[in-house]
């Protein structure tokens, strides 16, 4: 597996990656009035969700100080990608992170998040932030395992969006 930089002549496989997960799950965030902890509730009946691609211009994160698009490639397939930036906060907001379907669970989802801690710690920031919906059980346990912890969840970030029954969780990690 080979970590690249966003560049021009890579733009073209940019949410390649992104592809449907299977929901078998969802967080069920608990507040003890200091600290967010969280249980798991596994669902008899698992389904596919995709979301779609953000619109973002990616060309904004080549050879930027405060930006990152990483790609991870087999061969000459894009099968991860990661997209950060500094934050307000001093943290470094993960505002993207998929795995091609096939290659998930084979370890390029934490290379892509080690480069990226790197990148920000080497930026002086103090920290990781994320957010990720409830029902992305997967992705919960993966940013656990990365050492994230559960910072704060919102049952209002969706409302407004037909269908949607998910709680927006936000995961931090301190440096």
């Amino acid at each position: 597996m080979e970590i690249k930089a966003l560049a021009r002549d890579i733009l073209c496989d940019v949410n390649k990656a992104n592809q449907p997960f299977e929901v078998i799950g969802r967080v069920a965030p608990v507040f003890n009035g200091q600290s967010w902890g969280y249980t798991e509730q596994l669902f008899q009946q698992t389904y596919m969700k995709a979301y779609p691609n953000e619109e973002v211009d990616c060309s904004e994160y080549i050879n930027s100080l405060d930006k990152l698009m990483l790609l991870a490639y087999d061969q000459q397939t894009c099968v991860g990608q990661i997209r950060a930036r500094a934050n307000w906060n001093r943290y470094c907001l993960i505002e993207d992170i998929a795995v091609a379907a096939a290659w998930r669970g084979k370890g390029v989802g934490g290379t892509l998040m080690r480069a990226a801690i790197r990148w920000a710690a080497d930026r002086g920031l103090r920290g990781m932030m994320l957010e990720t919906q409830d029902i992305n059980l997967n992705a919960c346990r993966f940013y656990s395992h990365c050492g994230f912890t559960l910072g704060a969840a919102d049952t209002m970030l969706y409302a407004n969006f037909d269908n949607y029954d998910e709680i927006a969780l936000f995961w931090y990690m301190k440096f």
